[in-house]
Formats: C-alpha cells, sequence, structure tokens
C-alpha cells in the first residue's frame, strides 16, 4: 500500500533500499548503460562544486568525489541517505564534513540546505522519472547553480516510454499528456517491487527546463558498451536499435558561451 504522505521516491526505493544498492553498481542497464553515458557528458570535476541530486546509494558521489569534487548529496529514501553516508565513509573517511555532505531532502521541495549559485554542476540521473512537475525542480536547481554552471541529468526516453507503456497497456495511451504508469521490477530480486513512474512527451521535458532559464547544450540517446552484450546479449541487441534512457546537458543562461571544459 503506497503513503500518500511520502514522495514516490521514497515510497519506491524504501521497498528494497538495500537490494537495490547491492546490484545496482553491477546491473547491466545502469553499469554499462546508463552510467557510461552520463559520465561521458560530465566537465572535469577536479575542485567543482556538485549537487548530487536524487544520490541513491552513492555511487555517483563516490565517482565524484574520486575526481576530485567537492560533493553535496541528497535524497528523499532515508534509507537510500543511510546508505550513501556508510558507502562514503567507507571510501573516503576523511572527506565527512569537509568534502562531502549529504541530506534527506525531497526534490518536489525547496532545497533549503543550501544557499543560491552554490554549485558548478548538478548532476540528477534517472531520478525526475518519479516526479509529476518538473518546472519547479527546474527552477530550484537554476537557482542553487553558479554562473556558467552546468545541469546533467538523465531521464527515461520520452518515445520508448510511450510505446513500453502502450505495448503493456499501462496507460490510456495519450502521448501528449504526462502519464503515471506501473511496473514491477524483476532485476533487483524477490519480493519484486512495483514502481510508480512517470512518462512524458519531449515538449514536457524540455519546456520547464526553458522556462527555468537553461540553454541546452547537448542530448545523448546512448547505445550500450560491450560489456552489456557479455552480460545481457538479448537487451544488447535492442538496445543497440532503440534507445530507453537519454541524457541532457543544460547551462545556466549566464553561461551560454563559457561552458566549462
Amino acid at each position: 500500500m503506497m503513503n500518500s504522505n511520502k514522495s514516490l521516491g521514497e515510497q519506491n526505493y524504501e521497498q528494497f533500499a538495500e537490494r537495490y544498492a547491492a546490484i545496482v553498481e553491477t546491473k547491466a542497464h545502469n553499469a554499462y548503460y546508463e552510467r557510461p553515458a552520463t559520465l561521458s557528458l560530465l566537465p572535469n570535476v577536479q575542485g567543482l562544486q556538485v549537487l548530487d541530486a536524487g544520490c541513491g546509494s552513492g555511487i555517483y558521489t563516490e565517482w565524484l568525489l574520486k575526481h576530485g569534487a567537492q560533493v553535496v548529496a541528497c535524497d528523499v529514501t532515508p534509507r537510500m541517505v543511510e546508505i550513501a553516508k556508510q558507502r562514503i565513509n567507507h571510501a573516503f573517511p576523511e572527506v565527512m564534513g569537509k568534502q562531502f555532505e549529504i541530506h534527506r531532502a525531497d526534490l518536489t521541495q525547496p532545497l533549503t540546505f543550501t544557499a543560491d549559485a552554490r554549485f558548478d554542476l548538478v548532476l540528477c540521473p534517472l531520478v525526475l522519472d518519479y516526479i509529476a512537475d518538473w518546472q519547479a525542480v527546474f527552477g530550484e536547481f537554476f537557482r542553487v547553480l553558479r554562473s556558467r554552471g552546468i545541469f546533467v541529468f538523465s531521464c527515461g526516453h520520452p518515445t520508448a516510454d510511450f510505446l513500453y507503456t502502450q505495448r503493456k497497456q499501462l496507460t490510456p495511451g495519450d502521448y501528449f499528456e504526462v502519464e503515471q504508469f506501473v511496473t514491477q521490477w524483476t532485476g533487483f530480486g524477490e519480493p519484486y517491487p512495483k514502481i510508480v513512474s512517470y512518462r512524458r512527451p519531449l515538449q514536457s521535458i524540455l519546456n520547464p527546463l526553458v522556462r527555468a532559464g537553461f540553454i541546452l547544450d547537448e542530448i545523448l540517446e546512448p547505445k550500450p558498451i560491450a560489456e552489456f552484450q557479455q552480460t545481457d546479449p538479448e537487451h544488447y541487441d535492442e538496445l543497440m536499435q532503440e534507445p530507453v534512457f537519454c541524457v541532457f546537458v543544460l547551462i545556466n543562461l549566464l553561461s551560454a558561451c563559457n561552458r566549462l571544459p
């Protein structure tokens, strides 16, 4: 039973936080598809102030710290916050309170733990699909980015999500609407969690970004890397023909001509 007092992200991930953290590191769609694509679009993060928004179990946070960033991480699920904190404590015990801090935060609410223009980079991988309205979220990300700041996020591909929900008869099937749907994830062990997400048309991705003040720098519709084929050849062949995720790079309006290297 879903708790209406909790955000969708928390309701989804509190069901299986430990199993998720144990498996996501090497799960093919993450390790050999979304993660390499997203990392390929990041600037040199050495010395940058980075917000890892929706940090989950802390995989990206650890990568950012390893590559010299100062990281503020947040997640809406309390257990995920604890798992990420434990991960970083184990990997980098010296950084707590210096190069790293973590907060429990709901991205649909103001990010009260941080001031304006604090970050050089906001990273938000595979998080926004659990949020219906992205306008306020993008407004907050724009607020906390410095001039010349970069926003990188990944999400479900609008066409792939629409075709999937049509094929499975999960939604009424109006491409132009933002539609909620439920799927059962089988890749993280039993009991299989039921995950509630939103799919949306391309215009409902891009227009809120423009209204928030961002300019679009790059879109990547990724293909899996070679290791995916060794792990899951059937899905590898599918993903080589049709993407299921996409990655966006946006720039603070004031930095349109001065992107970080």
